[in-house]
């Protein structure tokens, strides 16, 4: 880096701090662009959604692999019970001495309560592969959710670059104009006093006053905008809004060499998160409709219990134990599982639509993303070339002016052509940053990009 160049951009510093202080800031903050992007990350509320959409995945993953675990199942009761009428079949014993058994002693006790409790244990042992088709499936679509995150992650990133050189831009554009409406000011007083003495024309004063005029109106609205672009920075990085930010220009550097647009294809096609998170959508939609047809088959199932129950001065029930295998089939399930197979065919089917939409989408990215920092990268040049047009252009106006070759408005023209291309190369070059920055997301490598300097 060259001393002009060091010289430049401390100046440029100098100034963007005093246009601050002049807005009437009391906090003022240099912040880099690193440092920036580590805030926004931390506190995007965007981000926050996302890591709850990864815990919402994780928690239906442990659900569908504690459908392996036994089902336990515990119920009881205590009921009041009106006069029955009871009808034992068999015998009951009469230890009173009397003649044989007597099945209508029954009639006599007097039932008006009863208590039971079940306990049911069930490990299933085979569901048509439902269980393990369940559990694939949960695990895609973690893995989905969790590059979601990270696609989203660099949505942030880059929306934190575009806000940071939003504000670059909107500082440089209120310095250029004060700067501007300083040596406006300056002229209108030249042109005053000469006016006084008989030597300008009183019209030719008022058209150098009525340009001060509208450079002030313009300050207005760059001021206007500057304030609304710190805002909007504060909030992306969890910011107080009144705090204002100086963002380090140093950190809006320009690549130095641009690879063919099909690198950057092929770059998205291995890295881009979003396809990768719909490439495990699909095999979650595949595993889908094996979990489908797994209805067509039965369950089978160890079970095991336990029955206690008391119903006074008639029957007391303790130690039931009871273990077997069950089996369980849903004949229903012969014309009813067709209608399941299909709508996981159709869910199978939109999701590769949309990963061949999306394959399409990403070379219209790239192909979008690079033309920009073409075109951006063009007008930078354009822009410089332009400002040494227009330096060159404003010194013969001036010159010409001087000696009564021009009017005052010719010399006024040259004065806004300068400014609005010193504007012109300030937004260029922030604008070929974020383009650049734009690109590198759509191939999917911004966050390894930034990792790496």
């Amino acid at each position: 880096m060259n001393l002009r160049t060091i010289f430049s951009r401390l100046g440029f510093a100098m100034l963007l701090l005093s246009c601050l202080r002049g807005m009437g800031q009391d906090s003022v903050r240099n912040i880099s662009l690193k440092e920036a992007i580590d805030l926004g990350v931390k506190n995007s509320k965007q981000l926050k959604a996302a890591r709850a959409r990864i815990d919402q995945a994780t928690a239906a993953l442990t659900e569908a692999k504690q459908r392996k675990l036994p089902d336990l199942k515990v119920s009881g009761s205590y009921l009041r019970v009106t006069q029955p009428n009871i009808d034992l079949k068999v015998k009951l014993n009469n230890n009173s001495g009397g003649s044989g058994g007597n099945s209508g002693s029954i009639n006599n006790i007097k039932l008006n309560q009863a208590a039971y409790g079940i306990a049911n244990l069930s490990l299933p042992l085979y569901s048509g592969l439902r269980i393990q088709y369940g559990i694939r499936s949960a695990e895609f679509l973690e893995k989905a959710a969790t590059l979601d995150a990270d696609n989203n992650k660099e949505a942030v990133i880059l929306n934190i670059i575009g806000a940071f050189s939003n504000l670059y831009k909107a500082i440089a554009n209120v310095q250029l104009i004060r700067e501007d409406l300083v040596q406006s000011r300056s002229r209108d007083s030249d042109f005053n006093n000469l006016e006084k003495n008989g030597l300008l024309a009183r019209n030719d004063e008022l058209k150098a006053a009525l340009q001060t005029s509208s450079i002030e109106l313009n300050l207005v609205d760059a001021e206007s905008n500057l304030r609304v672009a710190n805002v909007n920075m504060n909030l992306l990085l969890g910011l107080s809004e009144h705090e204002q930010l100086v963002p380090d220009s140093n950190s809006l550097v320009q690549p130095e060499t641009l690879n063919a647009i099909d690198d950057y294809e092929q770059l998205a096609i291995r890295n881009r998160k979003d396809v990768q998170a719909q490439a495990y959508r699909r095999q979650a939609s595949a595993v889908g409709i094996q979990e489908a047809k797994s209805d067509y088959y039965p369950s089978l199932a160890l079970t095991g219990g336990y029955i206690a129950a008391d119903i006074p001065s008639l029957i007391t029930i303790t130690n039931a134990v009871t273990y077997g295998v069950g089996v369980s089939y849903s004949v229903s399930s012969l014309w009813k599982t067709n209608a399941k197979v299909d709508q996981a065919k159709a869910r199978l089917a939109e999701v590769q639509a949309n990963e061949e939409y999306l394959d399409d989408q990403v070379k219209l990215e790239i192909n979008q993303a690079y033309e920009q920092y073409v075109s951006s990268t063009k007008k930078m040049e354009v822009s410089r070339l332009a400002i040494e047009q227009a330096t060159e252009n404003y010194k013969i106006t001036r010159n010409k002016y001087d000696n009564s070759l021009v009017t005052v408005t010719d010399l006024l023209d040259a004065n806004v052509s300068l400014l609005q291309s010193r504007i012109n190369l300030e937004l260029a070059r922030a604008d070929a940053i974020v383009a650049y920055n734009t690109l590198l997301q759509k191939a999917g490598v911004l966050t390894t990009s930034l990792n790496t300097k």
